[in-house]
C-alpha cells in the first residue's frame, strides 16, 4: 500500500513557467523556467521536506527539469500524460489548468507504489540527436511531396537540390550518431548485436538502442507493450472482440515497422513466419504487425543472451 502521509510534489511543466503543488497540503508555487526559477524550486522542495517529485512529460520541455532533478537524491518520476489524464478521469475531474494539473500530478505521485526510474543520463544527448535525425527525415519526406506537385521545371530543380542537401545532412548525422554510440563500450556491443539480426540495419539499431534502453532487461511482454505491438483483448461476457495494438512509443514503432517490412522477406525465420500467417488467411498488415512483435522480442532475447543472432533455418 502507498503511504498517504508521504509528502510529494507535482510539477506541471510549461514553456516558460513551472507550476508546483505539494500533497498533502495546499502549498503552491509558480516560478519562471530558468536558472533562478530552478533555484527557487529547490528551496521550496527543501522547505516542505518533499520526499517524492513527479512531473509530466511535456513534448521535450521537461528535459531541462529532469536533468536538474536527477542531480538531487530525491526520488523523481517522469509521468506520461495519459497516466495523469486517466487518473483525473478516475477522480471524475474534468477541469484542467496548470495549477490543477500540478496538484493532480502530486496526488498521483503519492499513489505510486514504486517510482519509475528516470532515463539514463547517457541518453540525454543521444535522444536529442536521434530526434534531430528524425526531423531531417521528416523534412525530406515533406520536400519530396512538394516536388511531386511542382509544375515548372525550375521549381522541380530547386526541390531536387534541397532533397540532395537534406540527404547529405542525414548521412553525415547518421555517421555522427553511430560514432557517439560506438564511443560507449556497452552501447557499441548492443549496436553490433542488433545489426547481427537480418532485417535490422544501422538506422533502426540506433533507434532501438536510444528509444528503448529497456531492451534486453525486460520481459518479452513488456518489450512488446513498450514498442506498441502487443495485442490487447477486447472481451466482455460472451463478446469476443478483435484483438488490437495500441499505445507504445510512436517513433520507435515507426522504425520497427520498417524493419518488419525487410524482415518479412529477407530474414529466413521471420519470412517463414510471415508466409505461414498469410497462408492461414491473415491480412498483410496483421501479419506484418506480428512480424514486428516477433522482431522486437528477438532483439530483446539477443541482447539478454549477449550473443549474436543465428537463424534457425538455413536456405541454400
Amino acid at each position: 500500500m502507498t503511504d498517504t502521509s508521504m509528502i510529494c510534489a507535482g510539477i506541471d511543466v510549461g514553456k516558460s513557467h513551472l507550476d508546483i503543488a505539494i500533497h498533502p497540503g495546499d502549498a503552491r508555487l509558480k516560478v519562471a523556467y530558468d536558472t533562478a526559477g530552478l533555484k527557487r524550486l529547490d528551496a521550496f522542495l527543501q522547505e516542505h521536506d518533499v520526499e517524492r517529485v513527479g512531473f509530466e512529460a511535456s513534448g521535450g520541455y521537461e528535459w531541462r527539469l529532469m536533468v536538474h532533478l536527477r542531480a538531487s537524491k530525491r526520488p523523481t518520476a517522469r509521468l506520461q500524460p495519459a497516466q495523469v489524464r486517466f487518473f483525473a478521469k478516475s477522480r471524475l475531474q474534468r477541469a484542467k489548468n496548470d495549477r490543477l494539473d500540478a496538484t493532480l500530478i502530486a496526488v498521483f505521485t503519492a499513489s505510486l507504489e514504486t517510482m519509475p526510474a528516470l532515463p539514463d543520463a547517457r541518453f540525454d544527448r543521444l535522444s536529442a540527436e536521434q530526434t534531430y535525425l528524425e526531423q531531417i527525415e521528416q523534412q525530406i519526406a515533406l520536400v519530396k511531396t512538394f516536388a511531386e506537385t511542382a509544375v515548372p521545371d525550375i521549381v522541380k530543380r530547386r526541390h531536387a537540390r534541397e532533397i540532395a542537401r537534406l540527404e547529405t545532412c542525414r548521412k553525415m548525422h547518421m555517421l555522427r550518431l553511430e560514432k557517439m554510440v560506438r564511443d560507449d563500450v556497452d552501447l557499441a556491443r548492443r549496436f553490433d548485436l542488433l545489426i547481427s539480426i537480418k532485417g535490422i540495419g544501422p538506422r533502426s539499431a540506433l533507434c532501438l538502442i536510444i528509444r528503448m534502453p529497456e531492451l534486453g532487461h525486460a520481459s518479452r511482454n513488456e518489450i512488446a507493450a513498450l514498442a506498441g505491438v502487443a495485442p490487447y483483448d477486447d472481451d466482455s461476457g460472451k463478446h469476443r472482440g478483435r484483438r488490437k495494438i495500441q499505445g507504445g512509443r510512436q517513433r520507435l514503432r515507426k522504425s520497427l515497422f520498417m524493419c518488419a517490412f525487410t524482415a518479412a522477406w529477407h530474414n529466413p525465420d521471420l519470412a517463414a513466419f510471415y508466409r505461414r500467417l498469410r497462408g492461414n488467411g491473415k491480412q498483410h498488415l496483421c501479419a506484418l504487425i506480428a512480424v514486428a512483435r516477433k522482431l522486437v522480442i528477438l532483439a530483446n532475447a539477443v541482447l539478454a543472451r549477449n550473443t549474436a543472432w543465428t537463424p534457425k533455418y538455413s536456405h541454400a
